[in-house]
């Protein structure tokens, strides 16, 4: 059987076609997308950047096996808000899950619900800055005109699927990610909705109670994809979430640590989540259950800045963080470049600090980063242990879990046992997991047990000395964060 994935990311879309019998990836393409920024946390793109992409992926992969594909499942970046006409028109540009420049429209929805704590106890989550809601304030009060248009709220992945099937809904999983949804209900609330807009309510769609087929691929897209109208459309999710699929965290405490644009830990649980310090997202999965996250803004995104400015390439920027010392004598990176969610810094900067006249270095600054980046997964960590998931070993995947030494980093910093998965595209994996899963009668332990396999020449093991110094160095990282948070707030 022939299923494929879609992941719809912020700088490409990417389809890989699995063949389940054979158990490998037959076909895959990409291509690249562009991005509307500004000096005011602005980060947007046009939906229509999306078809165009996903046309030519199709177009690289050939009608001869797209037309073998029985089942097909979208991964989206989360949070993103499409203002979808009656007609199907995008009415304006999506503002992305990376987009701070609804920050002040956070803290307008939260004081009209009673305050932060009252909102995140009720229903999970605060409004952070990246989650839909902002969005769809900022919209309605700097475009009224196109609000009153708007005839549905989608995902990016909502949209994908609307494109292939017709069909407007969205699955409880990146639902959870708008900051509307109660997570404990998996209902939207009526409340935070009316705070937006009286009407708001109706322009959100169905949220379906458990993954399911939604349909098949209509005429339209068929012709433009070569896909069959036979072949079957599943609910999909966000990228976390079906990357928790791609990666095998699937049952209780299995834990990923994604290190790509944005940075992400999670772990599939059983149980809603909520966690009363805000640090973990309380997500639901797209499998079922539910999936507390960390998420960074700033992961990959640091050390590409980095290496662009020390003109380095990734194994040369590795090598001069490799001849440096844990803790990079001394310096420490903040790395707030786009703002940050966790640490909940919109209008953070990033900052090298404790530098002195010997460790101004490539070698030092390169470690630095990697280890700045780092030092925020101990964050959800933290959070992990407080709340009851144990953390016995940790799946990497992202740009960044191509790196040995990044790869031993994160062994070294969180005292667990790292592996990583053969398939590294786990978002667009996932997404053909799940449309494997719904299309099988097997539950989605079994698909992941069967299906995923680990590299072991890429798995490693945690320096039991390097891991008690890393737990001092990364106190005196909170400590330069504590500092500077007065400042980006």
């Amino acid at each position: 059987m022939y299923v494929a994935g879609i992941d719809a990311g912020t700088q490409s879309i990417k389809v890989v076609v699995y063949d389940s019998e054979r158990k490998e990836i037959i076909a895959d393409a990409s291509h690249q997308l562009e991005l509307i920024t500004g000096d005011n946390g602005l980060r947007e793109q046009k939906a229509s950047w999306w078809i165009d992409a996903l046309k030519a992926c199709f177009s690289s992969i050939g009608k001869e096996v797209a037309g073998k594909i029985e089942a097909i499942s979208v991964s989206g970046q989360q949070h993103g808000f499409v203002p979808v006409g009656k007609d199907g028109e995008v009415l304006y540009n999506v503002k992305l899950w990376c987009d701070t420049s609804t920050a002040p429209e956070c803290r307008k929805i939260e004081e009209a619900y009673g305050g932060r704590e009252k909102i995140a106890s009720k229903l999970g989550n605060p409004i952070l800055p990246g989650y839909t809601a902002s969005k769809i304030l900022w919209l309605k009060e700097n475009h009224p005109d196109i609000y009153q248009k708007m005839e549905y709220v989608m995902l990016p992945h909502d949209y994908l699927n609307y494109y292939l099937s017709g069909r407007a809904v969205m699955e409880r999983g990146d639902a959870s990610g708008t900051g509307l949804m109660n997570i404990f209900t998996s209902s939207w609330d009526e409340k935070a909705a009316a705070i937006i807009s009286e009407n708001l309510i109706e322009k959100l769609p169905e949220i379906l109670p458990e993954p399911c087929i939604i349909g098949t691929v209509s005429e339209k897209a068929s012709a433009e994809l070569g896909l069959s109208t036979s072949c079957k459309v599943a609910s999909g999710g966000g990228d976390n979430m079906m990357s928790a699929i791609g990666t095998g965290a699937v049952s209780d405490g299995d834990v990923t640590m994604s290190l790509g644009t944005s940075g992400t830990l999670f772990a599939s649980s059983s149980k809603p989540f909520y966690d009363k310090k805000n640090r973990l997202a309380s997500f639901a999965s797209s499998h079922g259950t539910w999936l507390p996250l960390l998420c960074t803004m700033n992961c990959t995104v640091a050390s590409e800045l980095m290496r662009a400015m020390m003109e380095l390439g990734v194994k040369e920027f590795d090598a001069q963080a490799e001849a440096s010392v844990p803790g990079a004598h001394g310096l420490y990176l903040l790395p707030f470049f786009n703002g940050e969610r966790i640490p909940d810094l919109p209008n953070g900067k990033g900052v090298l600090a404790g530098m002195t006249m010997s460790n101004v270095t490539k070698e030092d600054i390169a470690r630095a980063t990697l280890e700045g980046v780092t030092y925020e997964f101990l964050l959800g960590l933290e959070a992990f242990r407080e709340n009851g998931i144990a953390v016995k070993q940790i799946t990497l995947t992202g740009g960044g879990s191509k790196s040995p030494f990044w790869r031993q980093l994160a062994a070294d910093m969180t005292g667990c046992p790292v592996r990583v998965a053969r398939i590294t595209e786990a978002a667009a994996f996932g997404s053909a997991l799940q449309a494997l899963w719904l299309c099988s009668g097997k539950t989605i332990e079994e698909i992941a047990g069967e299906h995923l396999r680990y590299d072991e020449s890429k798995s490693a093991e945690p320096d039991a000395e390097k891991h008690k110094l890393y737990q001092e160095h990364y106190r005196t990282w909170i400590g330069y964060v504590d500092a500077m948070t007065p400042l980006f707030r």
